[in-house]
């Protein structure tokens, strides 16, 4: 009777605690985010450049010179790019064109980049704009222009990169004498940079 009425007495006790206990017990912390490095909202290029000027006739040389973007990221992938460039400098004198032809640039378009290995990484971009060819007999001096580009980022420290870059850009230039309304004559040129992205 004495072991029965011990026992009960115990198990009433338990029973009581049990909440008191179950209150007193420390939640688990939730785990910390690791922040992996910095993250900048803009970047900056500028470097040499390259085109082909195929609306320019009996042009066998490209013209080398200056071209610089500036980039917005949104999120990880995302961006949006204004790039301009400027080329009046002839790589190879002999294979030069007639005139004393230069081009500019003015594109503007979305980017998707994405990291690779280690330091480097990748992006694409479509670019839409305007491209004017100066010096040479060619109408009109400027032109609707656009295309594809792909390139690739070497990081050198968490704020600067190297780059290299092409892209394939359309423009719709008319030989004179040229036609009245809309040309067919729609030229393709390569582009090409090289040189340092500065982000922040």
């Amino acid at each position: 009777m004495k072991r029965t009425l011990l026992l009960s007495i115990l198990t009433a006790s338990a029973v009581a605690l049990s909440p008191v206990l179950a209150c007193a017990q420390i939640a688990p912390e939730k785990p910390h985010v690791r922040q992996v490095g910095p993250t900048y909202k803009y970047e900056g290029f500028v470097g040499w450049g390259y085109t082909s000027i195929n609306q320019v006739n009996q042009s066998r040389s490209g013209l080398q010179g200056v071209t610089a973007s500036i980039t917005r990221d949104w999120g990880k992938y995302f961006g949006l790019t204004a790039e301009g460039g400027h080329y009046a400098w002839i790589v190879t004198a002999s294979n030069a064109a007639v005139g004393n032809p230069s081009v500019d640039e003015y594109l503007a378009g979305p980017t998707m980049h994405a990291s690779l290995y280690g330091p480097t990484s990748l992006f694409v971009r479509a670019l839409i704009g305007v491209a004017h060819t100066g010096g040479a007999n060619i109408s009109p001096a400027a032109s609707p222009a656009g295309g594809v580009g792909i390139g690739m980022d070497y990081n050198l420290t968490p704020r600067v990169a190297l780059r290299l870059s092409g892209d394939d850009i359309f423009s719709d230039f008319t030989v004179v004498p040229y036609q009245q309304g809309d040309s067919p004559h729609i030229r393709w040129n390569a582009n090409v940079g090289f040189g340092l992205v500065y982000k922040f």
